[in-house]
């Protein structure tokens, strides 16, 4: 078992009103939020240090819907997440998204629904 210095990885809260969301964010955390358009979606970050914190955003986007059932949070895959996104299906659950190279300097990230219904995200460098 490989021990993970964190457990979680990332994390994205669902926006309906983006600018309504980024001026709450701002506000009660006291920055002005850094906002970037990746495709079709629109993403405005939580200030974190990037080389020993972990990070998030507020994000609006056809697939991204805010409810009380929570954001979508990444769970940390170690140096590659095929090492558990492999065991995913066998253990009960499905894998939404397979393994999807981010960016150079972002990694990658996949999608996947636990054994109770839950969907949840894997982040890997590798």
């Amino acid at each position: 078992m490989e021990m993970l210095t964190n457990a979680i990885a990332w994390v994205e809260i669902p926006v309906v009103d983006f600018e309504r969301a980024r001026i709450f964010y701002s506000r009660i955390f006291d920055y002005e939020m850094p906002v970037m358009q990746m495709g079709p979606t629109l993403m405005g970050f939580l200030l974190h240090d990037r080389n020993s914190g972990i990070g998030g955003a507020i994000v609006q986007g056809e697939d991204y819907i805010p409810s009380h059932t929570g954001p979508l949070v990444y769970l940390n895959g170690g140096s590659n997440l095929l090492t558990v996104l492999d065991r995913v299906d066998d253990a009960g659950g499905a894998v939404l998204v397979g393994k999807t190279h981010i960016g150079p300097e972002l990694g990658y990230f996949a999608i996947f629904q636990d054994c109770e219904g839950n969907k949840l995200a894997l982040h890997s460098m590798g």
